[in-house]
């Protein structure tokens, strides 16, 4: 559980099925990759990506705890995908779009390796009412 960081839980959002290739963006520890990983079984493919590669490190630490086989992680941001088109029938994601500064080219880097019919499920955070100025400028100087 230390290594869950996500907002919410993308498998909400609907089947992932035996034998499917399911890319997690911005995996973190690996928690949404592992149990997405039961869910596609043997006959299917898991890969995590994340920017950090502190967290890569820690995904691959607690992927070594287990018995998994079918996960792989990898060091990248969601806009740069090194991944070939059309090859995952769902990406997931938990908490990372938000942080994403372009996100229209993360989500092209999402279509594009998608398969054809594939699914995204993604939880994340979104701001629905006015920021007030005090909290916009909170912001500002955290991310300035």
């Amino acid at each position: 559980m230390e290594s869950f960081c996500g907002v919410g839980n993308p498998f909400s959002l609907g089947e992932i099925k035996e034998g499917e290739d399911v890319l997690d963006i911005g995996c973190g520890g690996g928690v949404d990759t592992m149990i997405a990983a039961t869910m596609v079984g043997p006959a299917g493919r898991v890969v995590g990506t994340d920017m950090s590669s502190e967290m890569v490190e820690r995904a691959r630490q607690n992927l070594s705890l287990t018995h998994f086989n079918n996960v792989s992680y990898q060091e990248s941001s969601a806009e740069d995908l090194p991944l070939p088109d059309q090859s995952f029938d769902v990406v997931i994601s938990s908490g990372v779009f938000n942080l994403v500064p372009d996100k229209v080219k993360a989500l092209k880097e999402v279509f594009r390796v998608m398969k054809p019919g594939g699914r995204i499920m993604m939880a994340d955070q979104v701001l629905t009412g006015h920021l007030s100025e005090d909290v916009r400028a909170q912001v500002d100087n955290w991310a300035g």
